[in-house]
């Protein structure tokens, strides 16, 4: 028990004393998960809608596919876009290998099944009734849109918290694609890895801490809007 709380009160010096190599992981994060889940949700958002909302042939099994991508592993994700931005690659010449906006593509494709499913799922379960109101009001496309997507707030930003959970905990896409580069493309959950093989536990508990940090304060400010709107 004692290395446990050696390692706590190492991690409260370290994020006390402002450790560059603890806030360089801590940034990194922050700067790629808000590019992938700020692109899966423009992206998603409305793509859910139209899975949800409307009626088309192959609809079932779209909806298949979506359900059964939401559970990709991280590490196949990894590999393929690896695979497409390695200089042997169709995409080897943007040289996005090893830094955040290529790790960023690969959070995005695996938020992006999560965001595309769960704002189907909302907008399915919508009151038939008030679609039927909207639309007998005069709506057009783009009011319909959007006065479905506040009335299905609620279950869309769970939706988001999701995708955000998954994307800020992932390890495969960030190793892989980003190559754990120091100072570059180490993020928190790469570092908490490589530290505490390292035998440096403070530093993976200090990570873990502000990843549980990161993961409250977003959760509160979801909280704090629903009670608001």
């Amino acid at each position: 028990m004692d290395f446990i709380l050696d390692g706590f009160f190492q991690a409260i010096h370290l994020l006390i004393r402002g450790n560059a190599e603890t806030y360089s992981a801590i940034l990194a994060t922050v700067k790629v998960s808000s590019y992938s889940i700020g692109s899966s949700l423009i992206m998603g958002i409305p793509l859910g809608f139209c899975l949800g909302y409307f009626e088309f042939k192959g609809k079932k099994p779209v909806r298949t596919i979506v359900d059964t991508l939401m559970a990709l592993p991280t590490v196949f994700i990894g590999l393929l876009v690896y695979a497409f931005l390695t200089n042997r690659g169709p995409l080897g010449n943007f040289n996005l290998l090893f830094t955040l906006p290529g790790i960023a593509i690969g959070q995005t494709i695996l938020a992006l099944p999560i965001v595309i499913g769960l704002s189907a799922t909302a907008v399915e379960g919508m009151e038939k009734k008030l679609r039927i109101t909207i639309m007998s009001m005069g709506a057009n496309r783009r009011q319909l849109f959007l006065t479905s997507l506040w009335e299905s707030r609620h279950a869309l930003l769970a939706g988001a918290i999701a995708a955000y959970g998954r994307v800020m905990t992932e390890v495969g896409i960030s190793m892989m694609v980003g190559g754990n580069i120091k100072w570059h493309t180490r993020t928190i959950t790469t570092a908490i890895a490589l530290e505490t093989n390292k035998g440096q536990f403070g530093m993976g508990v200090a990570l873990g801490l502000v990843l549980l940090t990161i993961a409250f304060c977003v959760n509160f400010s979801i909280s704090f809007l629903r009670r608001r709107y």
